[in-house]
């Protein structure tokens, strides 16, 4: 495993925490839909390129002709 997967479980992991905390403390309701899913879906899409290496963004950036 790499560093950069590393970072990237890592900052996943902890923007799901956040997410979950805020639930758990009151603060948001994430039973009712919010923009903080998208904050979910990309703290979900870090946590798997850790494991897997596939990124969606990635597709797009290189398809716009973006240099990898």
């Amino acid at each position: 495993m790499t560093v950069n997967r590393m970072v990237s479980i890592m900052a996943g992991f902890m923007v799901l925490l956040s997410l979950v905390l805020a639930q758990i403390m009151g603060q948001v309701d994430l039973l009712h839909p919010t923009w903080l899913w998208l904050t979910a879906f990309v703290g979900l899409n870090l946590f798997q390129m850790g494991f897997t290496g596939f990124c969606p963004a990635a597709l797009v950036f290189k398809a716009l002709g973006f240099k990898e």
